[in-house]
């Protein structure tokens, strides 16, 4: 709550926060303030207060004041949206209008609303766990020690530095592409070591991919609900976004035949394993359907399994069914050991290396060999396999306890639990209720990001590992019942 200062005043504090969340975009473009009477009664302060609050934000160009409807965060970015394109879906099954509208999807000011949850990685609402959170907690990956002490080894070594004060290997260190090798053939993906390509993360793989593959104005399929960062990606490269509906058994191949049909789609975007945000696995039947539509229709598929580490070892992968012919592999360490390491790699059909190579030396030239002769250091001794083996078996116990307490806060599950992340349906706006929850010290992933077009939606992504505590699901019922 607000408290009266001699040094500031109340209307100064309400303007101060939410002048704070738009710079951030934990406010998007366009989303729309609480009214005048509903702010004045959530933050305990007088009408009067907030209509000087946000008069303030109307100079400073924070927002705009809408006749007869509110005030509404503007859009700094605005793209003129084309006309649309394309026509809508004719129905699979019944004849009714598909859910999907129009085919390709352009996104006018996609990029501030997409990130608005990659910026709130950096946000700290409060020091308490984040439920909107993408990664486990610091306190788990601390576990990690020998990192830190693999890198004091390569370094301590001449013999293991290897031309450290000079540009790595365009490719990536051999000594790790050749330990990456092994580790995909545990998980029964051929691929040679000069067939893997490491990155700035996994996030940098599917731009070299999408860069090296595409031109703007290419069609692309990506799942729905999915990583709103990648439709925000594509879009700022101008491609058009073709959301395909996910099942619990994989994307809606109907939808994609269709696309197939009147679109010519270049690439589909996938996360097989513990798909985000819902968990799902991908079925070997519709592994099998999906390939073979790839194959009809010339596309490739670029599979993302950044979740690879935490998932069953009976999982699914297109990559391995493929042999990596029609697939790209992308992966990382992002989400098992240091965000801020930014090792990923890729791994692609022989025919497309040296194009992908090409894109990467023109972004990044190299990338750091110190730190990946170190993951090599770990993954060859064990360590790594050791950290991911405890790491799920934690994550297995937190999983339980967040399940619990969200189903006695009153939500419901959406997709049968797994992972690291809960798709759960609150019953109420998200959008609405991220701007509450943010008062109460917590960020949360309303279910509008994780879809191309936003929308109202009564979903949110919990993040299992931070959200098995009692304390957040007490804040969230006491803001679910004021509203």
């Amino acid at each position: 709550m607000l408290t009266r200062t001699p040094d500031r005043s109340l209307t100064e504090q309400l303007a101060e926060r939410f002048a704070e969340r738009i710079r951030a975009r934990l406010l998007p473009a366009g989303a729309r303030l609480p009214s005048v009477r509903e702010c004045a009664r959530q933050q305990g302060v007088s009408p009067y207060t907030v209509v000087a609050a946000y008069d303030k934000l109307l100079a400073l160009g924070l927002v705009e004041a809408r006749r007869q409807r509110g005030f509404y965060v503007r859009d700094f970015v605005q793209k003129t949206p084309p006309a649309q394109e394309g026509q809508a879906l004719e129905a699979m099954h019944s004849g009714a209008t598909s859910p999907l509208g129009t085919i390709g999807v352009r996104m006018t000011g996609s990029q501030i609303n997409a990130t608005a949850l990659m910026r709130g990685m950096f946000y700290q609402a409060s020091a308490k766990p984040q439920p909107g959170s993408g990664v486990l907690p610091v306190a788990w990956l601390e576990e990690a020690r020998f990192l830190p002490a693999a890198v004091r080894r390569i370094t301590a070594s001449p013999a293991l530095q290897g031309g450290s004060l000079s540009y790595g290997e365009p490719m990536g260190d051999a000594g790790l592409r050749a330990a990456l090798a092994r580790r995909m053939a545990d998980i029964d993906i051929a691929a040679r070591p000069e067939q893997i390509m490491t990155t700035v993360g996994a996030t940098q793989a599917l731009d070299i991919v999408s860069r090296t593959l595409l031109k703007a104005g290419d069609p692309v399929m990506v799942e729905e609900p999915g990583w709103s960062v990648e439709f925000a990606r594509l879009d700022a490269l101008g491609m058009r976004v073709l959301p395909v509906p996910r099942g619990p058994a994989g994307p809606d191949l109907a939808v994609m035949a269709r696309y197939c049909e009147l679109h010519a789609p270049r690439l589909f975007v996938s996360v097989s394993v513990l798909h985000n945000p819902t968990g799902y696995n991908l079925s070997p039947a519709a592994a099998h359907q999906l390939l073979q539509l790839a194959g009809q229709h010339g596309f490739h598929i670029v599979e993302d399994d950044t979740y690879g580490h935490i998932a069953p070892a009976h999982a699914t992968r297109l990559s391995a069914l493929d042999g990596l012919r029609r697939t790209i592999y992308v992966n990382g360490f992002a989400k098992i050991l240091a965000p801020n390491w930014r090792v990923g790699y890729l791994a692609a059909p022989p025919e497309l290396v040296e194009r992908l190579l090409d894109t990467k030396l023109l972004s990044t030239l190299t990338t750091p060999s110190i730190l990946e002769k170190a993951l090599a250091l770990c993954i060859d001794q064990g360590q790594l396999r050791r950290h991911a083996e405890r790491m799920r078996q934690r994550l297995d116990q937190a999983r339980a306890r967040s399940v619990q307490l969200a189903l006695e806060a009153g939500c419901r599950f959406a997709a049968e639990p797994a992972g690291l992340f809960g798709w759960v349906d609150t019953g109420v706006d998200t959008d609405m209720l991220a701007q509450r929850m943010l008062d109460e010290g917590y960020l949360i992933a309303p279910g509008a990001l994780f879809h191309a077009t936003r929308r109202p939606c009564t979903l949110m992504r919990i993040n299992f590992a931070t959200t098995q505590e009692p304390g957040f699901w007490r804040s969230w019922r006491k803001v679910v019942g004021a509203v």
